[in-house]
This record gives C-alpha cells, sequence and structure tokens, in this order.
C-alpha cells in the first residue's frame, strides 16, 4: 500500500493517542471528517494499523491491575528446522503472559517479553515453555528492574 502525507499524519497521530474522536483526527492531520474516517478504514483494511489499544501502566494503579514483573527472556532451541521454529513460536504466542515474539539472529532463535505477577508465575510458564519442551536447549532470562522508556511507535517518513 503506498502511503501519501495525510496517511502518513493520520498514522503518526494515531500512534501518539489512538482515542481521538475522529473530528479530533481529522483536526489534527488538516483533513476533513469524511475524507479521515474514510482513511482510517482504509488503512484498517489493509492491515497497516493492526489494531488500537490502550497501554496501560499497573505500577500507578492502587487496584485492579496485576503487578508483576517484566522478563525478557533469550531461547536457543537445539534444532532450528523451519517446523520447529514455527511450533516453539506458536506455543510462546499462546501464552498470555508472553507480549512479544521475536525470532532473532544471530545469538538465541527468540527473544520473549513476558509479563508475570511473580517469580511463582515466572516458574510456571518456565515450565510450560521451556522445561516441556525437549527441543529448548538454553534459556538466560533477564528480569527488569525499571521501564525507563515503553515507545512501540512506528517512524512515519515526513516525505510527501
Amino acid at each position: 500500500m503506498i502511503l501519501d502525507a495525510v496517511d502518513r499524519r493520520i498514522l503518526d497521530a494515531v500512534q501518539r493517542d489512538a482515542a481521538l474522536s475522529n473530528q479530533e483526527l481529522a483536526a489534527a492531520v488538516s483533513t476533513s471528517a469524511a475524507t479521515c474516517l474514510r482513511r482510517v478504514k482504509r488503512l484498517l483494511e489493509a492491515g497497516v494499523i493492526e489494531r488500537r489499544i490502550a497501554i496501560l501502566a499497573p505500577d500507578r494503579a492502587t487496584s485492579g491491575l496485576r503487578a508483576g514483573l517484566t522478563a525478557i527472556i533469550e531461547v536457543t532451541l537445539d534444532r532450528q528446522s523451519a517446523e520447529l521454529q514455527a511450533a516453539f513460536e506458536e506455543r510462546a504466542v499462546a501464552e498470555v503472559e508472553v507480549q512479544q515474539c521475536y525470532r532473532v539472529t544471530p545469538g538465541p532463535d527468540f527473544v520473549l517479553i513476558a509479563y508475570v505477577p511473580d517469580a511463582d508465575g515466572y516458574h510456571a510458564l518456565a515450565q510450560r515453555l521451556f522445561t516441556a519442551d525437549a527441543n529448548v536447549r538454553n534459556v538466560r532470562t533477564f528480569f527488569s528492574v525499571r521501564r525507563g522508556k515503553f515507545e512501540p511507535r512506528v517512524p512515519v517518513d515526513e516525505g510527501s
């Protein structure tokens, strides 16, 4: 899909705040509300906009959100055939605790970002995902002690 300047302004704006009303978004990108609505619908249908979400900060809520640990996990498989990699990826993304899953190179085969309630929660995830899989050769986990930045924005070209 070829993106023009209006499309790019829309994408930049919705990444900053997906809760904007259509009128607010149209004003922010200097277009009419009808044009904006039509373009957002087209971007959604084309899959350029995957989905619209809210990013939560569990450490700022006094109740109702589960506090937890962010684990950054490197996974190396024993055998790296396409089928075995696909099978591990399918199991990893099915786990609710796994927020992100990347196949990477060089080094480990996968990097996972997981949000677990506590050490016991991590242990349970590790049992299900790593220990039970005879093809997992090595797992190295890092626990975040502080989140300095979390910005899921994709840079948008400013060109015309």
